[in-house]
Parts: C-alpha cells; sequence; structure tokens
C-alpha cells in the first residue's frame, strides 16, 4: 500500500486518538482530526476521505505498518476505535518493513565509508543494526562511491576532524614533492576538502597570514596539538569559496573571470551532461561544435581539466590562458618529437 504525502502525520494522530480513553472516535471524528494538523502545517490541504482513514488504518494494522491490535466498539450504529492495549504507541512499537527496509539502504549507504578514521562508530552501529534488523542474512552491496581507503594520509582525517571540532592548533610536519627534509608548520584548521580523491586541510597559518592555506593530507609526516590560542575563522564562508572554482587551489587575489571554450564532437555531449562548473552556460553553434562559458577562478585544476581533452577542445578567451595551453601544448608536442627523433623516425 503506497504511503502518500503526510501520510505519517495522520498515523501520529490517530494513533494519539486510538490511545485516548478518555473520548470516544468515531470515523468523522478521526478525519476532523486529521484535517485540523493537515490544515496547519498546508493551508492548501483539501482534506482526506473515508476511503484514506480506512486505509491508515488497514495499514497500521498491517505487518508492513505497525501491527497495532485495534478495538472496534459499536455505540448504537457507529462505531469507534482505541487500542486494545491504552498504553500502546507506535512510537513505541519495532520497526515495521517499511522502515526496517529503509534502514538497511541507509546502512548499505554508511557502509561505503569502511576504512575512514572518522567513521570507525558507524561499523560498530552497523554491526548492531545488522544483529536486529537482518539477522544472518548478508545484504547485497548494491552501490559503490568512489572512495580509496588506501590512500596515503587517510589515517589523520579522524585526528584532524576532531582538532576542527574541539578548536585545537596543530604543529604539523610537512614534506612537500619537492623537498627531501620535511619541515613544522603551525596551523590552526577550519576545513577538510577532498578533491581528485586527494583530502586536503584548509586553515590558517600565522607565519603566512594567510586563512585559506592548505595542506594535502598525504605529505603530512606527523600532527602535534599545541597550547596556542585558537583563532576563530572570521573571514571566509567556505561553501562559497569553493564554489567559484575547480578544485582547491585559489591564487592569492585570484577573482573570477568569463572562459569561453569550444568544445568537439563526444566532448561536447560529455560536457553537456557533466558540465565543468557550476557557472556553465553552454549552446551548439554547429551540431558538432559546442560554446561553452564560465565564470571561474582559473587555477592549476582548471588547467589541468582543459589540457586533459587535448584536441577536442579550443580556448577561445582570455587571450593569455589560450597562449599558456598552447604553450603546454608545444612542450609536450616538442617532447614527443624528439623521442621519435632519437628512435630514428
Amino acid at each position: 500500500m503506497a504511503r502518500n504525502k503526510h501520510a505519517v502525520i495522520r498515523y501520529k494522530v490517530l494513533d494519539r486518538c486510538f490511545s485516548n480513553p478518555g473520548k470516544r472516535y468515531f470515523i468523522q471524528d478521526l478525519i476532523d482530526e486529521c484535517n485540523k494538523v493537515l490544515l496547519d502545517i498546508d493551508p492548501d490541504s483539501k482534506g482526506i476521505s473515508r476511503r484514506q482513514i480506512f486505509e491508515d488504518i488497514a495499514f497500521m494494522e498491517s505487518s508492513e505498518g505497525y501491527s497495532i491490535e485495534l478495538e472496534k466498539h459499536r455505540d448504537n450504529k457507529k462505531v469507534y476505535y482505541r487500542y486494545a492495549d491504552n498504553s500502546f504507541s507506535i512510537d513505541n512499537s519495532p520497526l515495521n518493513e517499511v522502515e526496517k527496509n529503509q534502514l538497511r539502504n541507509a546502512m548499505a549507504i554508511l557502509a561505503q565509508f569502511k576504512g575512514m578514521p572518522q567513521f570507525e562508530y558507524v561499523h560498530e552501529i552497523l554491526a548492531k543494526l545488522n544483529q536486529g534488523i537482518a539477522g544472518e542474512q548478508e545484504e547485497e552491496v548494491i552501490i559503490d562511491f568512489d572512495n580509496n581507503q588506501y590512500l596515503k594520509g587517510i589515517e589523520y582525517l579522524g585526528e584532524l576532524h576532531n582538532a576542527i571540532f574541539y578548536k585545537k592548533v596543530l604543529r604539523v610536519s610537512y614534506q612537500p614533492f619537492e623537498s627531501n627534509v620535511p619541515y613544522d608548520v603551525v596551523i590552526h584548521p577550519y576545513y577538510l576538502k577532498q578533491f581528485n580523491n586527494r583530502w586536503f586541510l584548509f586553515g590558517y597559518n600565522p607565519d603566512k597570514g594567510l586563512y585559506n592555506w592548505n595542506l594535502p593530507l598525504d605529505r603530512i609526516v606527523s600532527i602535534n596539538e599545541t597550547n596556542g590560542k585558537y583563532t576563530l575563522n572570521t573571514e571566509i564562508d567556505w561553501f562559497e569559496y569553493f564554489d567559484e572554482m575547480i578544485g582547491v587551489t585559489k591564487p592569492v587575489g585570484a577573482t573570477t573571470e568569463l572562459v569561453v571554450l569550444h568544445l568537439k564532437g563526444t566532448s561536447g555531449k560529455y560536457v553537456v551532461n557533466k558540465p565543468i562548473h557550476g557557472s556553465q552556460h553552454d549552446k551548439w553553434l554547429k551540431p558538432n561544435l559546442l560554446e561553452v562559458k564560465l565564470d571561474l577562478v582559473i587555477n592549476f585544476e582548471f588547467k589541468r581539466l582543459i589540457l586533459s581533452y587535448g584536441k577536442d577542445v579550443e580556448v577561445i578567451s582570455p587571450e593569455w590562458l589560450k597562449m599558456e595551453i598552447a604553450d603546454n601544448l608545444k612542450v609536450a608536442l616538442n617532447q614527443y618529437q624528439s623521442v621519435a627523433n632519437s628512435d630514428g623516425v
């Protein structure tokens, strides 16, 4: 039986009526009580019918619903309804089959976070829920997220998450790719961001005076708490911050710029279905040529994305980006030509 709009609200109202020993609720009374509540939350509600009330009662009595034990008492030619046990309430009843299935689906999604330290507690809960809901039956996995639990640095996620939550100043030993020797960075952690299967920590670096300093977790060697006074983030709304760009790199002082791209063939169709950025506006100039306009911060990740389309993309503007992409392609071509010449081709 379908559970239509406001169904749960009606069940709550009916539950209250059935458990009230001081008043006799006939069908019309039940309809009036439900309509009273529904009109409070939805002034446009047209009310419910006798048929709907009977369907609701049938659902509440079913094993798919709440398995309520309802007594029907006759008063002359009319019937009023009351729980056999006045202390009963659907709020205290076991999960019904619909709720069990919903919980199983939620469990399947939560299970995808395995291997991430800040979600270790989830697996303890899942074990208990499986025991109480699924019994010995092993649930089939039907959803899979793009999540690499073997990423280097992922073991720091839980510790960093707690440092942000409890506002702890950290001293991080950090080793960039271009150096063989790590160095210490003091950071007031604000935000954790995942991009392209890597995790990044954003925070305030007092030595640099920057509130958007970021460290990739896979280059962290160690983390220690300090006794420093935590500086609150009063500079950045992180949702807006990342909404202006692709990825995590934001050049100092950078602002959004209008970018125009031309994409050919299948790449154009792909970009229509999966927009490059939220600001994207596109139109087909020809059956095989898509024009894309973007308003975003031009950063390292965006340039790499353009290059990934190879021969299928042309930068129309801004001119400086067009020249930079062209220079990159020339260097790449020269490298291949050098290989070809060395092989005697």
